[in-house]
């Protein structure tokens, strides 16, 4: 089926139009599903472990997910997104650089496990240690799917995909919050993971990434023709070229990519710091309890 963009072209993104929105049911109730989810879990956690509440922390990051979501769907973004390359290309950043890592922040795993009990307890607690979570939850598998995705989704005829056929163009929002979420969970939260990558590790896992979203970046904003020909289907005549807007896109992925992708490496190299001078205090503590034993022999 033709996306119901074909159907009528939109009047230019300026003024008004920038207060456009837009609302399924599906991905409305999904995202409120999502939050009444969470919340009870949250409610039942702190009646589980009064001395230990679940943090505010993490649910502001939930809602802060949510939020983020709904606005790369229901607003101009969302409602522009197979008219504009660029304004796609936010939408995709501000679900995989944005919403994911709260969602990873929110530790949706580790409040599943803490506010359930009985049978229930024990199912997510058997889900948690199975094989498929093992792996799914290895920083290699997240890293070589995040980059994989990324490419073959903006490079690929894939693209081209979903803008024909909006029910994939759904499914990929949700593929892109998964991808993310494997990938961030790697960073940031508490999730039960049997892999914990030192900080050293973590920031060499970032640095890595950064090539990924500038090749896919640079790709783009070099193209000589309109890579996506749906694009054409929609007979805009505002707005910038198909090749004007494609390299708008591709800068966009390039350099405000490899910045959402950079911050994180602060704090991550300040626990590594941290990390170092807290080792070497212990050393030195050992060092001295050694040399006081010696003195004493």
């Amino acid at each position: 089926m033709i996306a119901a963009l074909y159907d009528a072209g939109l009047p230019p993104l300026r003024g008004s139009q920038l207060l456009s929105t837009q609302f399924d049911f599906v991905p409305v109730a999904m995202i409120l599903a999502a939050l009444a989810l969470y919340l009870w879990g949250v409610r039942r956690n702190n009646a589980l472990h009064p001395r230990h509440p679940w943090s505010i922390g993490k649910t502001v990051a939930w809602i802060g997910a949510l939020v983020t979501t709904g606005v790369a769907i229901f607003s101009f973004v969302g409602v522009y997104d197979g008219e504009l390359f660029w304004d796609h290309m936010v939408q995709h950043l501000l679900l995989i650089m944005v919403a994911a890592p709260l969602f990873a922040i929110a530790s949706p795993l580790e409040l599943t496990w803490r506010s359930t009990t009985g049978t229930a307890h024990i199912v997510v607690s058997e889900v948690l240690r199975s094989r498929v979570a093992k792996f799914l939850g290895h920083p290699v598998v997240a890293f070589v799917v995040y980059a994989v995705v990324i490419p073959v989704s903006h490079l690929t005829v894939w693209y081209n995909y979903t803008l024909t056929h909006e029910s994939v163009h759904n499914a990929e929002h949700l593929v892109f919050l998964l991808v993310g979420y494997l990938f961030w969970r790697q960073i940031f939260g508490n999730d039960p993971n049997c892999y914990r990558l030192h900080p050293a590790l973590q920031f060499f896992y970032l640095f890595m990434a950064i090539p990924i979203d500038t090749f896919t970046g640079l790709s783009l904003a070099g193209a000589t023709k309109e890579m996506f020909p749906a694009y054409f289907a929609t007979h805009r005549t505002w707005g910038p070229s198909y090749v004007v807007d494609l390299h708008t896109g591709g800068d966009i992925m390039w350099v405000v990519g490899d910045t959402l992708m950079l911050w994180p490496m602060i704090p991550v190299a300040l626990r590594w710091m941290h990390m170092d001078e807290r080792r070497a205090v212990r050393v030195d503590r050992e060092l001295d309890a050694q040399a006081l034993t010696e003195s004493q022999v």
